[in-house]
């Protein structure tokens, strides 16, 4: 395994690239600790305890120190190891071992975020966050039949009529139809359907919209 170039990171830190593909991040004294210098071999022996002792750890310790700071979900808590320049075989790793203490559970965390948004934001809203998250279809779902067997209930006429309060919109007395497109096209926006809407606004037909 040759080393083929090695470049600056940071002051402490460095890019070891072997045999023209980047390898790892390693702290200065670790490039000494290890003999690792360009167009030099790096020893099978080095390169296994970096790969199966040095980074598995250091993930595991980032991911943990992550965690302590608030919730990821899987697809997030992956992204940040990425940023850190880990090889993706140490990062599932990683991924791996705090899941196994149930520090990251995608389901909890999307059964968790549907509680405490159910009330300010529709559901489609939700799910289309839920999976700007990384969270799958299929964990969502299952999330919403957990929260719904706890008790959950969403009201969106109510949530719509609280929107349509605090713009002071009255859709009894509002016969402007270009302020009604308006008031329809931000209520989409916020991810309620059609049928939701006309139900709330009352008075519209279908070829309105």
């Amino acid at each position: 395994m040759l080393v083929t170039q090695v470049t600056e990171l940071s002051k402490s830190r460095s890019k070891v690239y072997i045999d023209q593909e980047f390898a790892f991040v390693l702290y200065k004294g670790e490039l000494r600790l290890y003999h690792i210098k360009e167009s030099e071999e790096l020893r099978p022996e080095d390169y296994r305890t970096i790969m199966q002792e040095v980074l598995p750890k250091r993930a595991k310790l980032r991911a943990m120190n992550l965690l302590q700071g608030r919730e990821y979900t899987t697809s997030q808590l992956r992204t940040k190891l990425q940023q850190g320049y880990y090889p993706p075989e140490i990062i599932e790793q990683a991924i791996e071992y705090v899941a196994g203490f149930h520090y990251i559970d995608d389901l909890r965390y999307a059964v968790d975020y549907i509680t405490y948004h159910e009330n300010s934001r529709s559901r489609r809203r939700i799910e289309q966050d839920l999976q700007g998250k990384g969270i799958s279809s299929a964990t969502i779902e299952e999330a919403w039949q957990n929260w719904r067997e706890n008790g959950g209930e969403q009201d969106e006429q109510s949530m719509i009529r609280e929107l349509l309060r605090k713009k002071h919109y009255d859709a009894a007395e509002e016969t402007d139809w270009k302020e009604r497109q308006k008031i329809y096209a931000f209520l989409a926006r916020k991810g309620f359907s059609q049928e939701a809407i006309r139900k709330a606004i009352g008075g519209m037909h279908s070829d309105e919209f």
